[in-house]
């Protein structure tokens, strides 16, 4: 199986907020929501979007991954001020205070600052995207553009057309689309990017690494240890360590200690009646103990506290 099966399966729209957002220059719009991924689709007229270090601009067509929680802000002209910030909940607020995401309400699933504006997109936001998700979601950039006809153009006007639609099971089939979105942005960028370093989303180029990417991904409950794991991929520790290193960016056993906790997460949360033992078992540790203090360890926070904090 390719193992990016299982990172992408991670990031799932679940009700995800989708909006079409239709402006007239001059605008700019700080995005303070901390998503764990915006997914923008230019769908007329350009924009420019900054975060950090990074600067892209933005034609009709294209697609942008933004990687979050960090702010950044979309807008006509680069350097523009921002004269509205989005904030967590997308609360939106005006640069003196007030309150401004009904008042630029345009009807279903539209909003701006002119209905007919020049500039328009359509945004859908992953709030939440898991442990797992955000495991695949670390090896993209802070700003990732896939330029017009990359994804697949059919999707991307379906995806337009239905944000703004008011028929039955509206927000189950944008869920669904920009899930599709997502996955075949990321497998477009990787598909265009130069396999040059080591990065979680690239491994699947050497088989050795993509086979034991699978065995950890498949069966994190079974006691792997480096000279198990070589035995599987028919190599020898060295070989696989230093491949894998050179691959993935990270020694095999600590991808799998990541792996098996950021699984563990998500079922503390996933299934809150699931015992700590149980959990335990299913990402392979031998006691509730040797998981709590792994876990801890990793994260800060007992799991109990953890699954406390996220139920809150």
């Amino acid at each position: 199986m390719d193992p990016l099966v299982h990172l992408l399966d991670g990031p799932r729209a679940r009700g995800a907020f989708t909006l079409r957002a239709v402006m007239s220059p001059p605008w700019a719009i700080d995005i303070r929501a901390g998503a764990a991924l915006d997914l923008i689709v230019v769908t007329s007229g350009r924009l420019w979007l900054a975060t950090g270090a990074e600067r892209i601009e933005a034609g009709r067509g294209d697609v942008v991954l933004v990687r979050g929680p960090e702010p950044y802000v979309v807008s006509d002209r680069l350097g523009r001020r921002p004269d509205i910030t989005i904030e967590p909940g997308q609360h939106c607020v005006a640069a003196g205070g007030e309150e401004v995401h009904l008042t630029m309400g345009h009807g279903v699933g539209t909003w701006g600052n002119d209905p007919d504006g020049e500039d328009s997109m359509v945004i859908g936001v992953y709030e939440d995207a898991g442990e797992v998700g955000c495991l695949a979601l670390a090896a993209l950039p802070p700003l990732t553009l896939l330029p017009s006809g990359a994804v697949e153009p059919s999707l991307v006007d379906l995806l337009s057309r239905e944000v703004t639609t008011e028929r039955v099971a509206r927000g189950a089939l944008n869920d669904r689309l920009l899930d599709c979105l997502l996955i075949m942005a990321v497998r477009a960028w990787l598909e265009t990017r130069p396999d040059t370093g080591p990065n979680r989303l690239g491994a699947r180029h050497d088989p050795i690494v993509a086979r034991a990417l699978d065995l950890m991904h498949e069966r994190p409950e079974h006691p792997w240890g480096l000279e198990a794991l070589a035995a599987e991929c028919a190599v020898s520790r060295t070989t696989l360590a230093a491949r894998f290193q050179r691959a993935v960016g990270d020694p095999p056993m600590t991808y799998l200690r990541s792996w098996r906790l950021a699984l563990a997460c998500d079922l503390l949360v996933a299934e809150p009646a699931l015992g700590l033992e149980s959990v335990a078992a299913r990402v392979g540790y031998g006691s509730a103990f040797a998981f709590s203090a792994a876990f801890k360890a990793h994260r800060g926070v007992s799991p109990s506290e953890y699954r406390r904090d996220r139920a809150a």
